[in-house]
């Protein structure tokens, strides 16, 4: 089995692998254009948006210091807002919703690493793909990890780290975050 296939399955893998390193060079080139394009040109940033992202929704949006690990692999819904340096680590899918707003030098996670240090000597990521329902607002200086579910109508508190599974309507916060309160969908 390649890196690359044990990366696809689920496994452990050797990260700095050719044919996985490869990967990365599509959304090197794509992240540069991306945070290069002129702001005030709404056309140039929603064609250079789609041609990195797996998938858009209309009306992606999209500011400068954008970094993700391979662009394909992230699919965004209708009215997507990643304020700025938000970062994406998209080894594995990274699924968002319809109107979704992510607060500036949020961390969206689906890779990490073993916690024996012969496993990280010898390069190996896991990665386990992220979904992130409808209407979610995830405040400034999130992290997001490896293989978590956001439910629906959900908002995450500035600075939150959210290591579990989030259930519809409500607030988390916290390090790691935790269950505030529960609110209504009124749509």
């Amino acid at each position: 089995m390649t890196e690359l296939e044990k990366l696809e399955a689920g496994l452990e893998y050797d990260f700095w692998d050719k044919e996985v390193n490869a990967r990365k060079m599509h959304a090197v080139d794509g992240c540069q254009k991306l945070n290069q394009t002129d702001q005030k040109d709404d056309k140039a940033v929603e064609s250079a948006i789609r041609e990195l992202f797996g998938s858009t929704g209309s009306n992606p949006t999209v500011l400068p210091g954008f970094q993700c690990d391979y662009g394909l692999n992230i699919h965004v819904g209708e009215n997507f807002l990643a304020n700025y340096n938000v970062t994406i680590l998209d080894t594995m899918p990274v699924h968002i919703g319809d109107y979704v707003m992510i607060g500036p030098n949020t961390l969206i996670s689906a890779v990490g690493h073993p916690m024996n240090p012969s496993g990280r000597r010898k390069h190996l990521g896991i990665a386990k793909p992220v979904t992130i329902g409808n209407d979610v607002w995830i405040g400034g200086n999130c992290s997001i990890l490896p293989g978590v579910t956001i439910g629906s109508n959900v908002i995450v508190a500035a600075g939150a780290v959210v290591a579990k599974d989030v259930p519809d309507n409500c607030v988390v916060g916290g390090v790691p975050a935790k269950l505030i309160k529960h609110i209504e969908n009124d749509l």
